[in-house]
Formats: C-alpha cells, sequence, structure tokens
C-alpha cells in the first residue's frame, strides 16, 4: 500500500470513529427509539462544541416553562469561491420545525442525522445554503411520554403527546397564539425570515401504499412569483427526486370515504397553520406527512431523504427563491387589493399517481357491524384526479392605516410579534374613518382550541369622525407584513382576530332600558321624528310578529336613538381610507 493510499484509510477510519460517537438513539436501537428532550438537545450541544458550522442557541419560552431551542447550520457549497460575492449574497435559509406534534416524532431523528452529517461533510450543496432546526417545539407534549396515546401509529416504542402543556393543539396556534410557543415561535420567524419552512409530520387518515404524503401550501393561496415558482418548477422537482429515492410521493391525502377515485381537493392550510402562516409571509411551506401505520423506520428515513431534497433543490434554485421572496414581500407592500377566501375550482383539474389499497368492508368482532377496511392483498395503482387550483371568493381593498384603540392589547401584541410596524398618537385626536358594524356571525357550538370560533361574518361600514386617545395605534401600511394585515383584522377573512373571539367584548350591549321609562322616551322621540315614525310603520306593516310585539318595537326605537351606545356591534379596528 502506498503511502497516500494508507494516509486515506486511515482519515477514513478516523472519520468514522469519530461519526460512531454521534449515533442517535433512533439508530442506536435499531429504528425503535425516537430521542427523547434531553437526549435531543444533549446531542446538539455535543455536535456544537465540536463543529464549528453548529450552533445551539435558545429562543423565548414556552407553557412548560423551558426555552425554546434553535440549531443552526450552513452547508459550505461545493461551487462557491469567496471571490463569487453574488452567490455568497444570495443564501437562502430553512426553517425545519419538529414535534409540534411529539407522537409524530420522525422529523426530530430526521433532523439529528441531517445536521450530523453535514457536520461531518457528508451532505453538502452546490451553493451554501442556511438550515436553522427548531429541534423539538412542543416541549410539554414531548415530556409527556408514553407509547399508546396513537392507538393508529407503528411505533416508535415511547414518544410524546399531541397537546402541549396547555393542552393546546399546537398546530392550530399560529393566529391566534394562546400558547407561548406560537409567541416564540413568531419571533424566530421574522428573525430568520426563511424562504422555504418545513414542518414534520405523520397521518393519521386512510390506509395507502406510500410511505410519505406532502402537504404543500396551496399555490395560489401563497399567489406571486413564489407561488407560480413553487407550482411549476420546486415542487415537481421535489416529487422527481423522492421517486428516484424510491420514496414516491403523493399529496396529502384528503378523502375519508375509502374510495379515491372521484378524486379530492388540496388541503387548505388557512393561517392558522403554520404552512398557512408561513404563506402570508411569502415562504415556500410544506407539511410532510409520513403514514402511521409503516415502519418507523422507513417514516424517518424517508422524512431525512425529503430533508436532503428539499435541501439540494433549494442550493439549485437558490438565487430565483431569494429573488422571487424579495419580489412577493414587494407586492404584499404595494398590492392596493387581498384575497381573504377561496375556493376551489372545480373546472381545473390536475392528477395524481396514487398507489393504494382496496377498501372493503368486513364485519367488526368487536361492534358486529359492518366497518371499513383496507384489503393489503389487493394494492393498486390509479391516475387520481387532484383538485389542486383555488379562485378567490372575496377581495377586500387596502386602506391608508388601520386605527386600533390602544385597550385591544392581545390583538396589538400579535401584531407586533409578527414584526407589523405600528405608532402611537401623541395627543387625543379625532379623526374621519371609515367604521366596520358587525351585521351577522355564527359562533360554533361546541369549543375548538379554546375559542368558540365565528364563521358566516358579514358587515356594513358607514363614515364617522371618532375620537381616539393619546396612545392609542395607527397602523400605516405600505410594508411587506401587509398581507398579515389584512388576512387579521377583516373580520371575514378566514383566520381573523374577530373570527377568533378577540373582540367579543363588542358583541354584549352593556347598556339597556326599562320598557316603562324608554316607552315615555319613545313617544317623544317619534312625536318629533316622523321619518323614524314612518320606519316603525313600514316596519309592522312587513312583520307581524313585530307588530305584536312591545320589547320588539321598542328595541328598534331604541337602537335608532342617540341613547343606543355606538361601540355595540362597531368592530373597533378602524380605517383612514
Amino acid at each position: 500500500m502506498t503511502l497516500s493510499r494508507y494516509v486515506f484509510v486511515l482519515f477514513l477510519l478516523i472519520v468514522g470513529s469519530a461519526h460512531a460517537q454521534y449515533i442517535t438513539p433512533f439508530e442506536a436501537t435499531d429504528s425503535q427509539a425516537t430521542s427523547t428532550y434531553g437526549q435531543c438537545i444533549k446531542f446538539y450541544e455535543n455536535l456544537a462544541k465540536n463543529f464549528k458550522n453548529v450552533s445551539v442557541k435558545t429562543f423565548g419560552s414556552t407553557d412548560a416553562g423551558y426555552p425554546l431551542h434553535i440549531i443552526e447550520t450552513q452547508t459550505l457549497g461545493t461551487q462557491t469561491t469567496k471571490k463569487n460575492s453574488k452567490v455568497l449574497q444570495a443564501i437562502p435559509t430553512i426553517l425545519i420545525n419538529n414535534a409540534i406534534h411529539p407522537g409524530e416524532p420522525d422529523g426530530v431523528d430526521a433532523s439529528m442525522m441531517l445536521v450530523r452529517d453535514i457536520a461531518f461533510g457528508k451532505i453538502n450543496t452546490p451553493t451554501p445554503v442556511k438550515i436553522v432546526i427548531i429541534p423539538i417545539y412542543n416541549i410539554g407534549g414531548s415530556l409527556n411520554r408514553s407509547g399508546v396515546s396513537r392507538v393508529n401509529q407503528n411505533g416508535p416504542i415511547s414518544y410524546g403527546f399531541r397537546g402541549n402543556a396547555q393542552n393546546l393543539d399546537l398546530n392550530r396556534d399560529f393566529i391566534k397564539a394562546d400558547s407561548r410557543e406560537a409567541i416564540t415561535f413568531t419571533q424566530i420567524f421574522h428573525t430568520y425570515k426563511p424562504h422555504v419552512f418545513i414542518d414534520n409530520h405523520v397521518s393519521d387518515g386512510a390506509d395507502y401504499q406510500h410511505v410519505m404524503t406532502l402537504l404543500t401550501t396551496q399555490h395560489n393561496k401563497l399567489g406571486g412569483p413564489v407561488g407560480e415558482f413553487l407550482h411549476q418548477t420546486f415542487e415537481p422537482a421535489i416529487y422527481a427526486s423522492m421517486k428516484q429515492k424510491n420514496f414516491p410521493l403523493v399529496p396529502y391525502v384528503n378523502f375519508e370515504d375509502g374510495s379515491p377515485e372521484t378524486g379530492w381537493q388540496a388541503f387548505f392550510d388557512g393561517p392558522r397553520y403554520s404552512s398557512g402562516f408561513a404563506a402570508l409571509h411569502g415562504a415556500l411551506a410544506f407539511v410532510p406527512e409520513t403514514h402511521m401505520l409503516k415502519p418507523f423506520k422507513d417514516r424517518v428515513l424517508a422524512t431525512f431523504e425529503l430533508l436532503k431534497t428539499i435541501l439540494q433543490q433549494t442550493s439549485h434554485h437558490a438565487k430565483t427563491i431569494v429573488q422571487n421572496k424579495a419580489l412577493q414581500q414587494l407586492q404584499m407592500a404595494t398590492a392596493t387589493q387581498y384575497p381573504i377566501s377561496w375556493k376551489v375550482d372545480s373546472t381545473r383539474v390536475d392528477s395524481v399517481v396514487f398507489m393504494g389499497y382496496k377498501a372493503e368492508t368486513k364485519v367488526s368482532k368487536a361492534t358486529l357491524l359492518p366497518i371499513l377496511s383496507y384489503n393489503h392483498t389487493k394494492p393498486f395503482t390509479k391516475t387520481i384526479p387532484f383538485y389542486n387550483y383555488l379562485v378567490t371568493k372575496e377581495v377586500v381593498n387596502k386602506p391608508k392605516q388601520f386605527i386600533i384603540p390602544q385597550g385591544w392589547h392581545a390583538v396589538l401584541q400579535r401584531l407586533q410579534a409578527n414584526g407589523v410596524p405600528v405608532l402611537r398618537f401623541a395627543n387625543d385626536t379625532v379623526v374621519w374613518v371609515q367604521c366596520t358594524r358587525i351585521k351577522q356571525y355564527k359562533p360554533a357550538t361546541r369549543p375548538y382550541e379554546k375559542h368558540f370560533k365565528h364563521s358566516q361574518i358579514t358587515t356594513e361600514t358607514y363614515y364617522d369622525s371618532v375620537l381616539f386617545l393619546k396612545g392609542d395605534y395607527y397602523l400605516p401600511l405600505g410594508h411587506s407584513t401587509d398581507r398579515f394585515v389584512m388576512e387579521t383584522l377583516t373580520p371575514q377573512a378566514d383566520d381573523s382576530y374577530f373570527a377568533w373571539n378577540f373582540f367579543d367584548a363588542i358583541l354584549q350591549q352593556k347598556e339597556g332600558f326599562a320598557n316603562y321609562r324608554w316607552n315615555d322616551v319613545a313617544e317623544q322621540l317619534l312625536a318629533s321624528n316622523p321619518t323614524l315614525l314612518q320606519q316603525l310603520e313600514a316596519k309592522r306593516a312587513a312583520d307581524p310578529a313585530f307588530a305584536a310585539s312591545n320589547d320588539a318595537q321598542l328595541d328598534f326605537l331604541y337602537k335608532k336613538s342617540p341613547y343606543y351606545e355606538k361601540v355595540h356591534l362597531r368592530y373597533p379596528v378602524f380605517q383612514v381610507r
């Protein structure tokens, strides 16, 4: 053996020995176990001690009392030189979130292997890419560990619980931000400003052959150059790469009756979800969903390969990705209209190759009744319609600014956490504003993540002079956060702050009347106001039930009078046009 060959072999042995010191619990247990919270953080801290391209930081707090950890690393870029400054200036950032549902830990273990292999130089990219990882997001759920809370899932032997320390599902919390985790995540997101966002999950639905499905934020809803690039270039490249790796993808499976032949619609990821939140800020967003019944080993490896695929594609398209996001943010700042709700375009349809199992009915030995069953002896591969196009249902015009009285501090806190520029009145000020009145809304009959969320919201607008006090807030628009502002402050938007009950105090009338007293005042009011009398008579003629009710008629007159409080049903977010 030549000296150079000997040195090379010795180098491989040394590197291999060092690599063995960073074996994950997943690898050490023959793919049976996932890392605990303590093991995970210690693993990254050990890497950071010995590798300059790995760092560990902490951010904020969580409902469990722990800070969130952040892992930073960066690929070197095999085609990058110091002279190539244009490449170095266009370094995209990928943000990876793990264990938002700690019973779905595949991303935890896959990310540990990813960072280790980057540290050892086993994974690199043509141009540099920065990777930021939240190793375990739901720490409270991760510490609440067992092996029985996900009855549908095939491993690992022990894992965390879906609810956090408040028993919240954190993947419904990105707009309402009831958890400390959500507020801290918002700070992290706006600190690193990711171009690509990945939130790793495990599915819990229909049975099929695919190890992984991919929920991609809907491209029409994302919109702009980023949405077009996602649909036309980036997502197809991910699918092609994963197929080559023997992990063929299919869009997130969105049917429930066991019969996919009629197709399914793309999942609508509103901004309550992580991917929908990321889309409000112009990021390419993905939610990988490995299949719960596949072996834990296959699920982790599929997630590992997907992370590498997205890393490589991000590097390959780095310049385009960085430019597209900058252009998208400019468009969000300068747009004059914003869509706030969408519907499926049934006239446009794509197709996907779906590898499923024949759905059959069998008699349950538990219930003695017919029940859905998937026959694994009858696999099939079919081309299925996929409805992946949305059109807008409602578009709203952007005002010059919003004004919010300072008492609505919960909303203001969330706006400021998302980087929305806010200013305060230096003195009491009267402003001519567009006011919004809530006409109708339908509250939920059951609680949903601590809220009785409103739907079917309709409003009416009018103009008035309103006195705002020193310290009240106004939000001048014309920033990259405008889309976030429009979707959270427009009451009828899908995930607005009004829909999430932040303004419910205006729905309750604070003052009222006694019939005997108000009747005397109402008689005097009608005597001096012929127009009001005509309105009352017309209402009586059109509505016999109204005409037969003292209460209804007196209430009608009260709400037409100066005595009725202006703030009842008046949405306390005002627009300057």
